[in-house]
C-alpha cells in the first residue's frame, strides 16, 4: 500500500515542475521599442537619399531598424546606427519613407510618421563637383552637442545636400538650401574634428572644407582634459623626391609636467611613438613623417600623450590627410 501511495505523490511533485517549464513564459520579451522619432528624409542624389531619426528605447534592447520605403522594407541596420541611404530610387519621384525599431525577440515597433522626399531631376552630364564649403566654424553646446555653420558652396547645376564628416566618417546630412547643422550625442570633454562636404544631384562630391575642432564641455567634478589640442596636418614632397611627407602640428596638453612621449594613430591603428623636441616659440610641437602611397590616399591622424605619471593621456581630434 505505501508503494501505490508514493505514485500519486511523486506525480504531484513533478506536474508543478512541468508546468513551470512549460508554462513559462513569464520571461518572454513581449513589449515592442517606441516607435522611432523625428524622421527626416533627404534627397542626396537623383537616385538616393538619406534618411535619418531619433534612437528607440525598449525594456530590454533596440536590436535594429527597419526602413521602409512607400510601405516596403527597403534596408536593415543595427542598432547603433540612426541614419542610412537609400539608394537605387528614380529621379523626379516622390517617395515616403518610415521607420520601425526591432528587439531580440522580433517585437517591432510601429512605424514612425513618414518623411516626404521627392528625389530630383538627373543631370547625367554634370562631371563637375562642386566647391568645398567656406568658412566652415562651430562651437561646443555643452557636454553632449554642437553647432556647425559654413558658407555655401558652388555647383555648375546645383547643391542639393551638405554632409557632414567626424574623423572620416558621414555623420549628418542636411539639404543644399541648409547651411548649419546641429549635432547630438557626443561624449563630454571630448575633442572632435568635423568637415563638410557638397553633393549635386549627380553624386558628385566636393573635396572637404577646411576642419574645425570642438571641445565639449567637461562632466561636473571631471579632471582638466589631457588631450593635444590644435592638431593640424600639412604635406609636402620628400627631399628625396620619394614619397609625401606629412608634418603634424599641436599644441601640448597642460599637465603639470614634462610629456616624455607620445603615440601615433594612423586609421586607429597605433603607428610609432615619438619623442617631442622643443617646442616652437608659439607652444607648438611638430613631427614629420614620409608615406610613399600614391595619391588620393587617405589617412585618419590622432595623437594622445604619455603623462608624468606614465598613463597614456586622451586622444586628440582625427583629422584626416590626402597624398596629393
Amino acid at each position: 500500500m505505501a508503494a501505490r501511495a508514493a505514485a500519486p505523490l511523486a506525480a504531484s511533485l513533478v506536474l508543478p515542475l512541468l508546468l513551470t517549464a512549460c508554462g513559462g513564459g513569464e520571461d518572454r520579451d513581449r513589449r515592442s521599442p517606441s516607435v522611432p522619432g523625428a524622421v527626416t528624409a533627404q534627397a542626396s542624389s537623383a537616385t538616393s537619399v538619406h534618411v535619418m531619426w531619433r534612437p528607440s528605447t525598449d525594456d530590454r534592447a533596440v536590436t535594429g531598424y527597419e526602413i521602409l520605403r512607400d510601405g516596403t522594407t527597403a534596408k536593415r541596420v543595427p542598432a547603433d546606427l540612426s541614419m542610412i541611404d537609400v539608394g537605387g530610387l528614380t529621379a523626379s519621384t516622390s517617395y515616403r519613407f518610415t521607420v520601425r525599431a526591432r528587439d531580440a525577440a522580433g517585437n517591432l515597433s510601429a512605424p514612425s510618421a513618414p518623411a516626404a522626399v521627392t528625389t530630383p531631376a538627373a543631370t547625367p552630364d554634370d562631371k563637375r563637383p562642386p566647391t568645398a564649403p567656406a568658412h566652415l566654424t562651430g562651437r561646443a553646446d555643452g557636454t553632449g552637442a554642437a553647432e556647425l555653420d559654413w558658407g555655401r558652396a558652388l555647383d555648375d547645376v546645383g547643391v542639393t545636400a551638405y554632409d557632414v564628416y567626424q574623423e572620416g566618417t558621414r555623420i549628418h546630412s542636411v539639404g543644399g538650401a541648409t547651411l548649419s547643422a546641429r549635432l547630438t550625442g557626443l561624449r563630454p570633454g571630448t575633442v572632435y574634428t568635423f568637415t563638410v562636404r557638397a553633393r549635386d544631384a549627380a553624386d558628385n562630391a566636393s573635396p572637404d572644407s577646411d576642419a574645425v575642432d570642438i571641445t565639449t564641455a567637461s562632466a561636473p567634478g571631471a579632471p582638466p582634459g589631457t588631450a593635444p589640442t590644435r592638431l593640424r596636418t600639412s604635406v609636402g614632397r620628400a627631399p628625396s623626391g620619394n614619397g609625401t611627407d606629412i608634418t603634424l602640428r599641436w599644441v601640448p596638453p597642460h599637465t603639470g609636467g614634462a610629456i616624455g612621449a607620445y603615440q601615433l594613430f594612423l586609421n586607429g591603428a597605433p603607428t610609432t611613438t615619438i619623442v617631442p623636441g622643443v617646442p616652437s616659440p608659439e607652444g607648438l610641437t611638430s613631427y614629420t613623417f614620409t608615406v610613399t602611397d600614391p595619391p588620393g590616399t587617405r589617412y585618419s591622424v590622432k595623437l594622445r600623450a604619455r603623462l608624468p605619471d606614465g598613463r597614456w593621456g586622451d586622444f586628440s581630434a582625427q583629422p584626416t590627410v590626402v597624398v596629393p
